[in-house]
């Protein structure tokens, strides 16, 4: 069977063997500390839950506009200016099926074949896919652990050509957690606005910030950063409403009424109920949304405490999402029962099969040194699992 070029060249997921391992060995009843998850481990707050089930019971069930509910444009323009410091008009907006939506529509009308779009490593496992998609070119740079994991000038100035069209920044990081400071996003806006770059900001974590750093939305660094700016956002992570399916992109008129008619021809508007729902999750009490950040950030304390004291083991401390990102390269060349590691791929798959600990190995995320814990579960099975994976890794062979 002959598939379209643009599908054959999708890299297949490097997780799929892990992945597939551990779902058997759950189908057998054994029991695995599942430290992958991607969403909030809480239920989405009973009043969003309510606004929903309002909707369904008023029959308002309808398609809406493809761009999204004016209500819930209105409540999303009102909430990036009055906490992200940036204006858009409700017309500036759309409002689609997940955060991630929004970024492919953006990719679709923004690169050509042969365009290059400048990805920082480590970097979320969809971005280059979404730009090979594109018949882009993914350009992927990679980052220091000694940085914080963070995009330097330097760095992106030194990677930019003729063809560079595009830069996907995702602040706070999934999947190192890394957190820009202004000063840090002042010197890539310096190089992006002196290279007339248009810029992705994928800020789905915004609210999942920790410590004394404050979170600053890219388009207000700089005024001229937001004609070319497309803020991405949506309700997954900090409402968890990850199966709600809610997200939106904010950018310039022209940029956004072409995302507007691709959408036109996918998936038209995004589900109507939960529009609603995102209408009384910007207007709503904000409480259940601080408590989970609080929760988050103890998990994170104490994530990086265990993982730091752990042999062989180096962790930058997260500043904002759920992930923590830490590097066991030290492990590299060990032994155990005749099986050697050789790769983040190789040392996961270890951890599943003698810890019944699941990882994501750091090579879906474009760096091989590492691996990629979510702490989106309880404590109790945080200290399960970082003692089985302590335990595990004593036996290594060439553990130091």
């Amino acid at each position: 069977m002959v598939f379209a070029n643009r599908v054959k060249n999708i890299q297949e997921s490097p997780t799929a063997l892990i992945t597939a391992k551990a779902i058997q060995m759950k189908r057998d009843k054994i029991d695995i500390v599942d430290l992958t998850i991607g969403e909030p481990d809480f239920p989405t707050p009973q009043n969003i839950k309510a606004a929903g089930k309002n909707a369904i019971d008023r029959d308002l069930i309808k398609y809406t506009m493809v761009r999204g509910m004016l209500e819930l444009r209105q409540a999303i323009a009102q909430k990036l200016q009055n906490e992200n410091g940036v204006v858009y008009h409700a017309d500036e907006i759309i409002v689609t099926n997940g955060a991630k939506q929004a970024i492919l529509n953006t990719i679709l009308t923004l690169i050509d074949r042969g365009d290059e779009v400048i990805i920082p490593a480590p970097y979320w496992v969809s971005y280059p896919e979404m730009v090979t998609l594109a018949e882009g070119k993914a350009v992927i740079v990679p980052t220091r652990e000694a940085d914080g994991f963070k995009l330097t000038a330097e760095n992106l100035r030194a990677v930019i050509s003729p063809k560079t069209k595009a830069i996907i920044l995702c602040n706070p990081s999934n999947p190192t957690g890394a957190l820009y400071t202004r000063n840090e996003l002042d010197a890539l806006a310096a190089v992006i606005i002196e290279s007339d770059l248009f810029v992705i900001a994928d800020e789905i974590y915004e609210k999942l910030v920790y410590d004394t750093t404050p979170f600053v939305s890219f388009p207000a660094v700089h005024p001229a950063l937001k004609q070319k700016t497309i803020l991405i956002n949506g309700f997954s992570k900090a409402y968890a409403m990850t199966g709600w399916r809610l997200g939106y992109a904010a950018g310039a008129r022209e940029v956004i009424e072409t995302t507007v008619k691709i959408q036109s021809h996918s998936t038209t508007n995004a589900s109507t109920i939960a529009q609603y729902a995102g209408i009384e999750a910007l207007n709503g009490p904000q409480e259940d949304i601080e408590h989970m950040r609080r929760l988050f950030e103890e998990r994170r304390n104490f994530m990086h405490s265990r993982l730091s004291a752990m042999k062989g083991i180096s962790c930058q401390k997260p500043g904002g999402a759920f992930y923590a990102f830490p590097n066991v390269a030290a492990y590299y060349g060990s032994t155990y029962q005749g099986t050697q590691i050789n790769n983040s791929s190789d040392i996961a798959l270890y951890l599943l099969n003698e810890a019944k600990v699941l990882l994501i190995p750091g090579v879906a995320f474009g760096s091989d040194d590492h691996l990629r814990i979510s702490y989106s579960s309880s404590m109790e099975r945080l200290e399960e699992g970082m003692q089985r994976m302590e335990n595990a890794l004593g036996n290594l062979l060439g553990g130091r």
